[in-house]
């Protein structure tokens, strides 16, 4: 990671913030972006602190002119982009009864489209050197849907079917591509939810370790926690079956 240049979304709190600060300790320079500018400064001021080097860069990753302006500021600083964790997300659910098209929008807006953005404005850099690798922050619940979060689940699949086929159409170009499927994750985004024992709330640093691992060995998808795994394997088996195992194991979660 020595000098690699990172750009890191949704780098605030959670998943994205926990990376930034893995990469950092790994020798990288990270780019930190999202919307809440002061707690992306305070990131980027602790890494610096530590020795690091950080930039942050506000950024509203469902603005696409916004997106563009963060890469170019990335390359303007660093004059190269190695890495894209684009994890920026919001947890949006909604019964299907109830359901309108704002939601599916909405949730489209920031789950999907928001990492089209990132994947399209930093392609150009990563294709001039010739490498690079882009990482695409999905969900499990893109493997086993989960009712009520029809509007998460069907942008999170979205992403997977995306990434899916990025990674074929990249490889020749020397970019490498994986989509990373976390389970629940405990995460100001589902802190008013309760989860049963078989699968609980993993600590966003696992999340970052496991982003780690995808940068140095390259796998196309990482599912975790390993009940995730299981759960996507019985899947593709018996959908049935899978739809048994969530509603015994309450796997929609509850309000605290």
């Amino acid at each position: 990671m020595q000098g690699k240049v990172a750009i890191i979304t949704g780098a605030s709190t959670g998943i994205g913030r926990e990376t930034a600060l893995a990469l950092s300790r790994r020798g990288a320079c990270v780019v930190l972006a999202s919307r809440a500018a002061n707690r992306l400064e305070e990131n980027a001021a602790e890494i610096r602190s530590r020795g690091g080097q950080a930039l942050a860069v506000p950024t509203d990753v469902t603005d696409q002119e916004q997106v563009e302006q963060l890469m170019q500021a990335a390359i303007t600083h660093w004059g190269r982009v190695d890495i894209l964790v684009s994890n920026a997300g919001q947890y949006i659910r909604a019964p299907i009864p109830t359901l309108t098209v704002e939601d599916l929008e909405g949730s489209m807006a920031v789950n999907f489209y928001s990492h089209v953005y990132c994947t399209l404005a930093v392609l150009p850099q990563m294709t001039r050197q010739g490498s690079g690798h882009i990482i695409l922050i999905s969900s499990m619940d893109a493997k086993k849907g989960v009712p009520p979060d029809a509007p998460y689940i069907s942008a999170k699949a979205a992403l997977g079917g995306f990434g899916d086929v990025l990674r074929q159409e990249l490889r020749p170009a020397g970019i490498a591509v994986t989509v990373v499927y976390p389970g629940r994750v405990d995460t100001p985004m589902i802190e008013n939810l309760r989860f049963s024992w078989i699968s609980p709330k993993v600590p966003p640093v696992r999340v970052a370790e496991a982003i780690l691992r995808a940068i140095d060995r390259r796998p196309a998808e990482v599912i975790l926690p390993f009940q995730a795994y299981l759960l996507a394997l019985l899947n593709s088996l018996s959908p049935r079956l899978a739809d048994a195992c969530v509603q015994a194991f309450h796997l929609q979660g509850w309000e605290q």
